[in-house]
């Protein structure tokens, strides 16, 4: 190995010395092949860019391919009812396709890699949001199809990873040990030279990029089977991460060095530092943190090398690390540790429990489903986006329960709507053993399965906000009944519009379930109450309050005739709001809304919203946790149909739901009430 890489190899030991030492079950076998597991689609994308950089060039559209792949393989199987053969040869035809127009523009046309991938990245995107819609996910796999992606082989090893080790060992043998490999490194030191020198260039550079889109087609193929769903959105941030892990491992961005050994210790470097974290219960995204910062030492660095010979690329193939640079990376690795020490000092201020005493205070690793009571249950809750308002206030409630319970509470998930991520923190929650896991649901065939996985091995699942399959978990702690959240909305609507007038909804997601059921029940209501109450438009915003703002925008100037509209998502109020009001069109076009009463208090005492439905979300979280904590410790009566709640009182039970209560209408006379 390289002197980069034996630093590079240092760091990761010491990565997971550290988390050994701190993070619960990190040091076992079993999570050691899940961490591997949760890496063979970012690897098999890092494994196919090592050689593409080492050209140059660089490729942002791996990402795009995995989610139109996954939606070509998706609809083969669901909506063409092809066999499994087929689904994968025409994801790997997608594949083929896709990297055939990148290298032709590439390596024909010389046009930049950057510019071209970008705008493949676009491309590909888009057509798998307009096969879907933005809003299908396919499920209900084969069981022998997903077991490729969650079963194990001899029960240890997972499935996939031959697959892996296969490509990465191809790969090997194509850049280290062939004349074609030879080539790469001749055209990333200067691709005229290169020209002069016998090598073909442009179909060089071709095949990469072919090959480059097939393999990730077929991590895309890795992604459905291990998540059991297929989607537009998948592989949606997977560049960035593969390309990070590239450069990590010592491949030069300017071409010309590298190896895809360096680029394993990357991937294993940035995958160890997640999952330690997760494991840790600290905020994931210093993980992040820390990635970014060593990147941008190591890219740094390289520049520092590479001098004025960056511009001639006649660089040898070994290299002079100086002492200050090895002092640099080192600087960089002890800023990390003190960012995690300092976490760490401020977690424990503001939560109280260290992780010493987490761990003497949790059960028996070894007896998950123990009958013995738990005094102190571990509570791990995901919200479907943590930097949501909504979700916010509901880890205030949450906290509050975990405090007077006595439970330690464990809050992490997604900064944004992202199923795969809340499928990783599952899988690692399992390997820490906790003993329940609350989860807000993105996508409801997504998760199932591995929900289904926790309550195998004795951890009591609850969903919240939004369900999972009902298989999938003990109980739903639901906000409020579908029908009632919809009858409320509607009611008011037609209310405001005098029973009749067009009105446009703001959802989140159109793919989110439980938001596609009030719709739904939505429709039902004005079918059967409000005949001449027309719903003209469904429109996303991504839970984010610009993307609401921009689509309110949109349906003023394209459907004038709408009167009202009528957001569901938190931040979906705000964002119509201010939009209406921008417009000059408070006087003709009513807001109302799902939302929090405190970021639209403005709006309602300015006349631009004129009501807010929604269950108190500070109790949603509180009830939450104190239903996991009572399943944990003694569990539910056979048959009851209340639970006493605290300072809730007595809580409803119907089947397997545990219901909040009715939701609150807040307006001008009313929101200053409220207070979350």
């Amino acid at each position: 190995m390289r002197r980069t890489e034996w630093i590079l190899a240092g760091a990761l030991s010491a990565e997971i010395a550290v988390f050994a030492a701190i993070a619960p079950n990190f040091l076992s076998i079993a999570n050691g092949f899940e961490v591997v597991r949760a890496t063979v689609e970012l690897g098999l994308l890092a494994i196919a860019l090592t050689p593409v950089i080492v050209s140059g060039g660089i490729d942002v559209s791996v990402g795009a391919m995995m989610g139109l792949s996954a939606v070509i393989f998706g609809a083969s199987v669901t909506d063409w009812h092809l066999p499994l053969a087929m689904a994968v040869a025409a994801a790997l035809a997608a594949g083929a396709a896709g990297g055939t127009l990148n290298a032709i523009l590439v390596a024909r046309l010389d046009v930049p890699p950057l510019i071209v991938t970008l705008g493949s990245m676009s491309l590909f995107r888009g057509i798998a949001e307009g096969l879907t819609g933005a809003a299908v996910n396919y499920t209900g796999f084969p069981r022998g199809f997903l077991a490729f992606g969650q079963g194990y082989l001899g029960g240890v090893i997972p499935a996939q990873v031959p697959l892996f080790v296969a490509i990465f060992a191809g790969y090997v043998v194509l850049l280290h040990r062939s004349t074609a490999g030879r080539a790469v490194y001749a055209i990333g030191f200067g691709a005229a030279g290169a020209r002069y020198a016998g090598v073909d260039v442009r179909r060089r550079l071709a095949s990469l990029y072919v090959l480059t889109a097939l393999v990730a087609s077929v991590a895309a193929i890795v992604y459905v089977a291990h998540l059991g769903q297929a989607r537009s959105d998948a592989g949606t941030g997977y560049e960035l991460d593969a390309i990070a892990a590239v450069v990590l491992g010592g491949t030069s961005v300017f071409g010309g060095r590298g190896s895809l050994w360096g680029t394993l210790l990357g991937l294993g470097a940035i995958s160890v530092l997640r999952n330690g974290f997760q494991l840790a219960a600290w905020p994931s995204e210093l993980a992040g943190m820390m990635t970014g910062g060593l990147l941008l030492v190591t890219m740094a660095l390289d520049r520092v090398r590479m001098g004025t010979r960056a511009d001639t690329r006649i660089v040898p193939e070994e290299f002079t690390v100086r002492n200050s640079q090895v002092a640099a990376i080192c600087a960089a690795v002890i800023a990390a540790a003190v960012i995690v020490a300092g976490t760490n000092a401020w977690l424990v201020r503001s939560i109280g429990p260290t992780v010493a005493s987490q761990q003497g205070g949790s059960r028996s690793a070894s007896s998950p489903s123990a009958a013995v009571p738990v005094t102190r249950p571990v509570v791990a809750m995901m919200p479907k986006a943590k930097g949501d308002p909504y979700f916010i206030s509901c880890r205030a409630g949450a906290e509050e329960a975990a405090r007077e319970l006595g439970v330690e509470l464990i809050w992490d998930g997604p900064t944004s709507l992202d199923a795969a991520r809340q499928n990783e923190l599952v899988e690692n929650w399992i390997t820490r053993r906790v003993d329940a896991i609350a989860v807000a649901v993105e996508n409801r065939g997504g998760i199932s399965s591995v929900l289904r996985k926790a309550r195998e091995r004795g951890i009591k699942v609850l969903t919240w906000d939004a369900d999972a399959e009902p298989d999938a978990r003990d109980f739903f702690v639901n906000q409020a009944t579908p029908e009632g959240i919809a009858n409320s909305l509607t009611d008011e609507a037609a209310r405001l519009l005098g029973g009749q007038g067009q009105f446009a909804i703001i959802t989140g997601a159109l793919s989110a379930a439980n938001q596609n059921e009030w719709i739904a029940n939505i429709r039902k209501r004005l079918a059967e109450k409000y005949p001449k109450l027309v719903l003209a438009t469904i429109r996303p915003s991504d839970d984010d309050r610009d993307k609401a703002f921009a689509e309110t925008q949109t349906i003023l100037r394209v459907n004038p005739a709408v009167k009202l509209v009528m957001a569901i998502s938190a931040p979906a109020v705000p964002g119509a709001a201010e939009a209406v009001r921008q417009a000059g069109r408070t006087g003709d076009v009513k807001v109302i809304g799902l939302s929090l009463p405190n970021i639209n208090k403005p709006y309602v005492h300015g006349d631009v919203v004129q009501a807010v439905i929604l269950w108190n979300t500070r109790d949603l979280g509180y009830l939450t946790v104190l239903s996991a904590a009572q399943l944990v410790r003694q569990g539910f009566a056979a048959g009851a149909s209340s639970i006493e709640a605290g300072r809730l009182g007595k809580i409803e039970i119907r089947g397997s739901e545990i219901v909040l209560g009715t939701p609150l209408l807040m307006n001008k006379a009313n929101i200053d009430r409220y207070d979350f």
